[in-house]
């Protein structure tokens, strides 16, 4: 790897069709004619819950065309003779039906892709189901895309580089819709220092033809740190979620905020923004907002309010706090609706959960956080089917140098 690369972070790890994991059960052949019945009782005093994309039975053709019929029984015990540990209940099912147990394997996990579904049921037939929602931007990007994000991650990484010799995490959240910056901020570390930047607009785009090479890690999100002084990195709020609680307990001079991270200051720098740039609206549009959630529920769908952009703003246009030109959009965004993220390091547990709230498009972040990650490295977030907003995930691959050099840049 010889250049900036975007890679995006799945749902769950990559598992290969093939090796996907397994569990035993105790299955039995049985007679066709009293297939319904048998399965009906097995049902209701053998569910299997952690197993419901599994089907109960199996069916085959044998020789001369006769059909044969499996069924799962129950779980298979992990420890000891698995026959040993059949409930007793089910045992007198089996000996009703004058069943003969046996053990095989089936998938343990509901198959994610069409592959993975054709390999399960080489095991046993499997039910698969499609992810039901889509999240745009996954597919690729184009070489101008691709310059952007580099150029914004650039700008990130340049901030996370603070004053005082340490490196802390950095945000940037960006409109893709007119390529702007809407709001960036750093972790802030002392409770009297707040490190925000409000519509601070990206420098010059990276120039790749510098960089000699870039992180090394075995997987794309792989828990490691980049090898710039790693005592360095003891600033970053979302590496050490938990050490403000190491702290004495004098709130005066603590250094360490368990709140005040990077993203969370720009969520925070961005809702400030709309409030300055839409101070009445905000009033008429909360109270809407409040009018169609009453009325959504009642319906059984939630109440959403899309963002909208102007025609009149372009790629130069910079919407600060000053800006006369701000009137001409009519409508204030729902929280972040649409925006990207930009961020040094991968995201705690609480900022990537801050940024569903906030209904954040992308994430893009350059550095794996192998301590409380939740975006890859330790857990992953956006897999989580319960939640009611999904972003697509980003890891940028920067040059290793990257950091040094605005470590460098900022000491002379």
């Amino acid at each position: 790897m010889e250049s900036w690369q975007i890679v995006h972070i799945p749902d769950i790890p990559s598992i290969p069709p093939d090796q996907q994991p397994t569990v035993d059960v105790i299955a039995s052949f049985i007679d066709p004619k009293v297939a319904n019945t048998l399965v009906r009782r097995l049902n209701q005093i053998a569910q299997l819950e952690s197993l419901r994309h599994v089907k109960r039975v199996q069916k085959k053709f044998v020789e001369g065309g006769r059909t044969q019929l499996s069924v799962i029984i129950c779980l298979a015990s992990e420890n000891g003779n698995p026959l040993d540990s059949i409930p007793h209940d089910v045992q007198e099912l089996m000996n009703s039906y004058q069943l003969s147990p046996f053990i095989t394997k089936v998938c343990k996990y509901a198959a994610l892709s069409k592959e993975e579904w054709e390999e399960q049921c080489k095991l046993w037939p499997t039910s698969y189901h499609p992810p039901t929602y889509n999240i745009d931007g996954i597919t690729g990007f184009s070489e101008e895309d691709s310059e952007l994000v580099f150029g914004f991650m650039k700008y990130a990484i340049q901030l996370a580089k603070s004053g005082a010799n340490t490196v802390v995490n950095a945000a940037v959240i960006v409109d893709p819709s007119v390529k702007q910056v809407i709001a960036t901020a750093c972790d802030q570390l002392n409770k009297t220092t707040l490190e925000t930047y409000f519509f601070k607009k990206p420098e010059a785009s990276i120039s790749h033809s510098e960089s000699d090479g870039v992180l090394s890690y075995e997987t794309p999100h792989s828990n490691s740190l980049p090898n710039y002084s790693k005592q360095l990195y003891t600033g970053v709020c979302c590496l050490y979620p938990w050490r403000w609680a190491e702290q004495q307990s004098d709130t005066n001079s603590c250094s360490w905020h368990p709140l005040r991270h990077a993203a969370i200051v720009a969520i925070e720098s961005s809702a400030a923004r709309d409030i300055h740039l839409f101070p009445s609206l905000g009033k008429i549009q909360d109270k809407y907002g409040e009018m169609d959630h009453t009325q959504s529920s009642s319906a059984g769908s939630p109440a959403k309010r899309q963002k909208t952009h102007s025609t009149n703003v372009n790629d130069e246009v910079h919407l600060d706090t000053d800006d006369e030109g701000s009137s001409s959009l009519s409508v204030r965004p729902y929280l972040c609706t649409g925006f990207d993220i930009y961020l040094a390091w991968e995201p705690c547990i609480m900022c990537a959960m801050a940024l569903v709230h906030q209904r954040i498009r992308r994430i893009f972040f350059a550095f794996p956080n192998p301590n409380a990650g939740a975006l890859g490295s330790v857990h992953r977030l956006q897999g989580e089917r319960s939640l009611n907003h999904h972003y697509a995930v980003f890891r940028v691959l920067v040059p290793e140098e990257v950091l040094s050099k605005a470590a460098a840049a900022e000491n002379n």
